[in-house]
């Protein structure tokens, strides 16, 4: 049931082409647009992947015009586009790659934007207005174990927190449901072979979902440690999260059980009828085991973060714009609390 009585808004501008060989549909939505000269922002990473060979046979099979760079900064990308009279930009890589893209895009008065991620946890690629995202698990093949768990879990979070914030609606319910549901299926499979299609289409598809809802609702105080973390110390946001999720999804139970009793359910736990579910612990027992499953380290200090800086963490987390989403109010001493817990 909506958390809220009262009038809300929901939306999605990108228009999304997912499935197996999805990429090949590049060529129609170029066509599309008419974009004969494209900018082509490439993760450095992908520079002699198949994805990127791909990419380029379509472009060429049709007679476009792209200038490729894999050098990402958002100044050098707009003085080619504009050098160059770009028609379109076409992105591929993680959330880094897309960003630029889409502030490429700003600078350039809204020229068609295609995002092709390849990490499966990215936000950036559907949320850009009349832009395509193609979700294809071909171009996640790649992704080393560590980073697909990184970021399947920062998915995870984002359905998962979108779920439970204040302003969280009934269709942001219904996506984040789904999104939970995807991605707690495939994960651990998806870590364990990343060219398993069926699982790396769940989540992308799931990572999706969750980046469609998370806009409208906001997050909460996983992702406000999480940023804070990531700001001070060399720690991937998706691991921060990982690391962060049971201690602040402990300290959120209270707040609405009931809808704990669903995530567990998600998780797999069937605990109708038990008091621990509507207590929330049963969820939090699932989300811990999945963590533990994907071989998150359990604390703080195991990925680098120093004790005398705790105080500075929860600082940020609590000038945090997500900290007013979160389903408990939560004060600066009780994010220290938290990150001691953490530790």
């Amino acid at each position: 049931m909506w958390h809220e009585a009262g009038i809300g808004s929901f939306e999605c501008p990108t228009k999304l082409i997912f499935g197996v060989g999805a990429h090949e549909r590049l060529a129609d939505l170029v066509r599309e647009h008419a974009s004969k000269r494209l900018l082509v922002l490439l993760d450095p990473a992908l520079v002699d992947s198949a994805i990127h060979r791909k990419v380029a046979d379509i472009l060429a099979q049709i007679d476009v015009a792209t200038v490729v760079l894999s050098d990402i900064d958002v100044q050098a990308a707009f003085e080619r586009s504009r050098e160059r009279h770009a028609e379109g930009i076409v992105a591929i890589g993680g959330e880094n790659t897309i960003e630029v893209a889409k502030s490429v895009d700003l600078l350039m008065s809204s020229l068609p934007l295609i995002s092709i991620p390849t990490t499966a946890g990215t936000r950036a690629a559907v949320s850009a207005e009349g832009a395509a995202a193609i979700l294809d698990p071909l171009t996640v093949g790649p992704m080393p174990s560590h980073d697909a768990a990184h970021a399947g879990i920062d998915a995870f979070v984002h359905a998962f927190e979108s779920y439970l914030s204040k302003r969280a609606t009934v269709f942001s319910d219904a996506l984040n449901l789904h999104a939970m549901t995807l991605i707690a299926a495939s994960i651990r499979v998806f870590v364990a072979d990343r060219n398993n299609p069926s699982a790396a289409l769940d989540m992308l598809c799931g990572s999706a979902m969750a980046a469609m809802s998370f806009g409208v609702t906001g997050l909460g105080n996983v992702s406000c440690m999480a940023s804070a973390v990531s700001s001070l110390f060399p720690v991937p946001q998706g691991l921060a999260s990982a690391v962060c999720l049971p201690h602040a999804a402990a300290f959120n139970a209270p707040a609405n059980p009931e809808r704990y009793a669903r995530i567990a359910a998600v998780l797999g736990i069937d605990g109708s009828g038990r008091r621990e579910a509507k207590g929330g612990a049963q969820a939090i027992h699932g989300l811990r085991a999945l963590c533990s499953d994907l071989g998150i380290p359990p604390r703080l200090r195991d990925v680098g973060i120093d004790e005398d800086r705790l105080n500075e963490l929860a600082r940020r987390s609590f000038a945090s714009d997500h900290s007013t989403c979160n389903p408990r109010l939560t004060s600066e001493q009780d994010f220290l609390e938290l990150f001691r817990s953490a530790y």
